[in-house]
């Protein structure tokens, strides 16, 4: 059996693919797997999974003005004939797209070749490239009921967000792990792969309030680290609570099964495989969605998540040192309020969604070997 995978351009499309990926490995079918893109975007993990990448250009359609928008629609049209040649040499027997404008000319070309799609939706309000291509597939799965309105509902389901078993298996020991003692709550503090400027500067302007009573593990992206990592030493008054900040550029999938394991609420943007991995984990959270003329999916995502119970939202353009402390306060200080949205995030969870879609996947590819 032959699958392909295809999407990509920001770990919440490729991280999904990764953890199908890992389940499809240990399946008696043993498939062989594909990535279709531009890039491979993460090859270490493609080369670690036996998936093989097959290069396919796609043209991006941004909300902001670049001369590549003039060009980027000749590369998705070239991009259907690339994809129609590589899918007639490959012949998979299902392609699982997780969005994303990478999957554009490939869901078109499946379609062309009548190669089954399977397609995910992470996002609470689909994306345009999901929404191009729903006709063309023969099964939808999304991660918020919202999502479910906007695509044909007989061949539509509830699944949830596949996840990486690293991120979801807690070590023995994970205080050693990440090299922090448990004496103190712990609030972790999360911008994405590639940080935040804006909450990487709140939170450095009010440690001083929070170290005293927490440890703060702060994920800056790597960009961002060295030179954070300076300020806040320098406006961290007491040399004593120096030590209870720590702060990292990237973190592994291991690292982030071990930090949300271990904290007591978690501050994050609004991605949705974030959000995901924080309800499996049942911690309460403050989310600060990337402004909607930015990313039309996060404040939909933010909203949508807490309208569980399980998180607080904060607009960015609202935030503010003052704001943030109380937020904090109003969940660490009540433990009866902690307790709720630790129960909500928990019921919001959907738990083994790499697993169904790869029995959908297995049985669709069956289907259509036969």
């Amino acid at each position: 059996m032959r699958i392909m995978f295809v999407g990509g351009g920001s770990g919440g499309h490729f991280n999904p693919l990764i953890a199908i990926a890992e389940v499809l490995n240990n399946s008696p079918k043993k498939p062989d797997l594909y990535y279709i893109g531009p890039d491979p975007y993460d090859s270490e993990a493609l080369e670690r999974l036996n998936i093989r990448y097959v290069k396919c250009p796609a043209g991006k359609l941004r909300l902001y003005f670049s001369v590549n928008n003039f060009l980027d629609p000749f590369r998705t049209f070239f991009g259907i004939f690339v994809a129609i040649w590589k899918l007639f040499l490959i012949y998979p027997d299902v392609i699982f797209s997780k969005g994303g404008f990478t999957s554009v000319p490939v869901t078109l070309a499946a379609w062309f070749l009548r190669i089954p799609v399977v397609i995910h939706e992470s996002d609470a309000v689909p994306g345009r490239a999901n929404k191009l291509v729903r006709n063309f597939a023969e099964y939808i799965a999304v991660s918020y009921p919202e999502a479910a309105q906007f695509f044909p509902k007989e061949k539509t389901a509830l699944v949830g967000i596949p996840v990486r078993t690293s991120t979801l298996t807690n070590t023995a020991d994970p205080y050693t792990l990440l090299n922090i003692p448990s004496d103190l709550p712990i609030i972790y503090v999360t911008g994405g792969s590639l940080g935040s400027e804006r909450i990487n500067n709140v939170i450095l302007r009010v440690l001083d309030e929070l170290l005293p009573k927490y440890r703060v593990f702060h994920q800056t992206g790597a960009r961002n680290q060295d030179e954070l990592l300076v300020t806040a030493k320098a406006l961290i008054t007491d040399p004593v609570l120096q030590e209870r900040y720590y702060s990292v550029g990237h973190i592994s999938s291991e690292m982030v099964g071990a930090i949300m394991s271990v904290a007591s609420v978690i501050i994050t943007r609004a991605g949705s495989t974030t959000l995901f991995e924080i309800a499996l984990h049942g911690k309460p959270s403050i989310v600060i969605p990337i402004p909607e003329d930015i990313s039309r999916d996060q404040r939909s995502n933010a909203y949508a998540y807490a309208r569980s119970g399980a998180a607080t939202v904060i607009e960015e353009h609202n935030i503010t040192e003052t704001l943030l402390l109380n937020e904090i306060g109003s969940i660490m200080e009540n433990q009866e309020q902690w307790n709720k949205m630790s129960q909500a995030a928990s019921n919001f969870a959907i738990p083994n969604a790499a697993e169904k879609i790869s029995d959908i996947l297995i049985k669709i590819g069956d289907e259509h070997g036969s």
